[in-house]
């Protein structure tokens, strides 16, 4: 019972020293003037004044503050959750995509259960997405939206998102074939035949579901003929015959193979036979 006694005792000083701190504050802001902080405005008021603002004043940054005020006034609340994702949405429409990517992050950080996190996620790959520069320019951008939009795919299959992030990924896909087709072309150009090889078979093994895979092949028929490496000529001149039949790009390899005196002919242990065979093309 003593015990008991003085725990209670302890309690209640302790509460007593607060109360006493507590008043000794509000005495120092009347000596030295009224307490100018405004009083917290309601979430829900914040949040839709948001929606208000960036729905038809078209103002994204005036928006995000408004959301950012939700989440510093309201932390914990439900109306700071929904309010962090409409900022990352609001910077996204603004073009702002470093700072849509931070609070998209963040947001799953803190809610990766939450229904919204796919869109969150979305977002990222997005934002990397409609920064993707031209294939003379470095693909760093390229490859993170890859990434980023292959994480909603695989997390998320079932999203809304998970089709829109596909389509995007096929387009970021062609992109850096692309870029590996530039960099063959400048090495076939310089007769470096084995650097053009090397860049002509990350296409037809890693991006051949894209438009560039023809072109590759050809391209692999004019290295290989240039080398005088004729079995793999053949075989990317037959594994292009028979997969792209109407292919312009058919029709200058098979010009090239028979211009050594040789018919398109594959070779089932050519890489080339393989990697198609691994996707089901061959």
């Amino acid at each position: 019972m003593l015990v008991a006694t003085e725990t209670t005792s302890r309690r209640f000083v302790r509460a007593l020293s607060m109360l006493v701190l507590a008043s000794s504050l509000g005495a120092c802001s009347s000596l030295f003037g009224k307490d100018e902080t405004p009083p917290d405005e309601p979430a829900d008021r914040l949040y839709n004044e948001g929606l208000f603002v960036l729905n038809n004043k078209k103002d994204a940054k005036k928006a995000v503050a408004k959301f950012e005020e939700v989440d510093r006034q309201h932390p914990y609340s439900e109306w700071a959750r929904k309010s962090l994702i409409m900022s990352a949405y609001a910077h996204y429409q603004a073009g702002a995509y470093d700072e849509c990517v931070t609070a998209a992050k963040r947001y799953i950080a803190l809610h990766p259960g939450s229904p919204d996190a796919a869109y969150a996620q979305y977002l990222i790959g997005a934002s990397y997405f409609d920064e993707i520069p031209d294939i003379t320019r470095d693909q760093a951008r390229t490859e993170k939206a890859m990434a980023a939009l292959d994480e909603v795919i695989r997390k998320y299959p079932t999203s809304e998102y998970a089709t829109s992030a596909k389509q995007k990924m096929e387009v970021a896909r062609d992109q850096l074939a692309g870029k590996e087709m530039q960099i063959g072309r400048y090495y076939l150009e310089k007769k470096d035949y084995t650097g053009a090889i090397n860049r002509f078979k990350v296409v037809v093994t890693r991006y051949q579901t894209t438009r560039h895979v023809e072109e590759a092949l050809e391209r692999l028929t004019e290295a290989y003929m240039s080398l005088g490496i004729v079995g793999e000529a053949q075989t990317a001149a037959a594994v292009l015959g028979h997969n792209f039949p109407d292919s312009i790009w058919y029709k200058h390899a098979y010009a090239l193979v028979k211009g050594g005196g040789l018919e398109p002919s594959e070779n089932k242990g050519s890489w080339i036979s393989k990697a198609f065979k691994k996707v089901g093309l061959g």
